[in-house]
């Protein structure tokens, strides 16, 4: 099966192109039908760009894009099975990935001449060109999407725990500060160019994982089993007993993760046909999968043993003491989700700069690459901010209703006043007599801050200001959407 290398105008077809064996170490008998400006483009872009890479940084690669702070939740989730399923759900989880993992590693070169150095290639090849593509992709972005705001409101939660274990007396920062301060971060190490390049940051992450993972079950053991500890099921109703068991699934699911970027990894790696790459890459995805296992299973057997149904779904937040330990284990975990968001964003940054160049004929440059991970970055930390807010806020009403009785009992405990808070009711809204819940400072910064500080807009104003938030200049694209995709 020979593959086309022919630039297509058509998008699905030029996201969907496949490269030959290797660049460099493919056996000269075989031509190579791509044209000049193809190798160039190939040779630029993050998965294709370099392919010397060892089977030690599979093994690192691997650890950093499996191991992540979901660990910690791994003895809560015990906690919600019981040890008889706990322990069986964790041990064919570990070994049911580790056989899908191979299967993924021998296909890589299934077919003699070519790698599918990516996932959605695997899938056009499976599924056709069009429809492989358009199964594969918008779950794989998902999932890597996905995984990058988890990380980095993962880390935002770490380090602001980090800052409250060191400066108990400080004042309270905000989540999304830490989130910003941790998103910052990548706004250096995203213009790194490839997998090979990242292989320190992504070793360090790989080292950090272990190491929080010592600590939690190293602390767990030195604090000994607690005092009546139970290890019975939580729920008193079998609904709940079935939900919470589903809800452990998930959690042993989410820490298996990793399977997603796999033949991203396996592409960094030379292949010829007498030595091709699965040798050297299942090698580090065997040494991967000893390090997963020395992380996994003393934190959920010990932690769960040590704490039984009182197990926070975070054990570091259950520890606490020694608090310089714990803190170091957050800092740990940190450092372990800055290298996990990089190999989880690599092949997000390879689609988008394959788009923007096959199919939007931009240049392949590094400030195009700037531009494309600054704003891959800047959306992240956007959707991160709205997430954050979203878990330390109720519902609107709720947040009232809440207010309303802190306000009353606040207001009965000083001086026996009441205090009417501001909630709707039969369409009308009902202003606060008096505004004692804010200083004066607070005030005049509210007043000052562009929101808060002018409240007299008319209904249109809502309107015009939406439809220029929503109409951009992709409208003009539809058309060309349109043509892709057919009636």
């Amino acid at each position: 099966m020979k593959a086309s290398y022919k630039l297509e105008k058509n998008p699905v077809k030029a996201m969907g192109t496949q490269a030959p064996y290797d660049d460099d170490n493919y056996s000269s008998k075989k031509v190579d039908g791509r044209t000049a400006e193809e190798k160039a483009i190939d040779a630029w872009l993050p998965i294709t760009s370099s392919r010397n890479a060892k089977w030690w940084y599979s093994a690192f690669h691997n650890v950093t894009a499996m191991v992540g702070a979901g660990v910690l939740s791994l003895p809560y989730a015990m906690s919600e099975l019981g040890w008889g399923p706990g322990v069986t759900v964790m041990v064919v989880s570990w070994i049911i990935t580790l056989y899908t993992l191979w299967q993924m590693v021998e296909m890589h070169e299934m077919v003699p001449g070519k790698r599918f150095d990516r996932y959605h290639e695997l899938g056009q090849y499976a599924f056709g060109e069009k429809l492989g593509l358009y199964i594969v992709v918008p779950q794989q972005l998902i999932v890597e999407v996905g995984v990058d705001i988890v990380y980095m409101v993962t880390g935002g939660r770490s380090l602001k725990n980090f800052h409250h274990l060191v400066c108990k007396d400080c004042k309270d920062i905000k989540l999304t500060y830490f989130i910003m301060i941790f998103a910052s971060v990548h706004f250096v190490l995203s213009h790194l160019p490839n997998f090979n390049s990242i292989s320190g940051v992504s070793l360090a992450a790989a080292v950090m994982s272990l190491s929080y993972s010592t600590i939690a079950w190293g602390a767990s053991l030195d604090k000994g089993v607690e005092p009546n500890v139970q290890y019975g099921y939580k729920a008193t109703t079998t609904a709940g007993t079935v939900f919470n068991f589903f809800s452990a699934l998930g959690d042993v699911a989410f820490a298996y993760a990793g399977h997603n970027v796999v033949l991203e990894i396996q592409a960094t790696i030379p292949s010829t046909p007498e030595k091709p790459s699965k040798g050297p890459m299942w090698r580090g995805v065997i040494v991967a999968y000893i390090v997963v296992a020395l992380c996994y299973f003393p934190v959920a057997f010990i932690g769960y043993w040590m704490f039984g149904n009182d197990i926070d779904d975070n054990i570091l937040t259950t520890l606490q003491r020694p608090a310089w330990l714990i803190a170091m284990a957050n800092m740990f975990v940190v450092i372990h989700v800055i290298g996990s968001y990089q190999i989880y964003a690599m092949p997000v940054f390879d689609m988008i700069e394959t788009v923007l160049v096959k199919k939007l004929r931009f240049k392949p440059t590094w400030y195009l690459r700037f531009v494309a991970r600054n704003v891959y970055v800047e959306q992240l930390h956007q959707e991160n901010t709205l997430v954050s807010e979203q878990l330390h806020q109720k519902h609107p009403l709720v947040s009232l209703h809440f207010c309303h009785d802190a306000m009353e009992n606040k207001a009965s405990a000083d001086d026996n006043s009441s205090f009417p808070i501001s909630t709707p009711v039969d369409g009308k809204s009902y202003i606060p007599a008096k505004d004692t819940y804010r200083s004066i400072e607070q005030k005049a910064i509210d007043d000052w801050l562009p929101i808060t500080s002018s409240r007299n807009a008319k209904w249109w104003y809502s309107a015009f200001h939406n439809v220029t938030a929503m109409v951009g200049a992709g409208v003009l694209s539809l058309p060309y959407a349109m043509a892709a995709l057919g009636w």
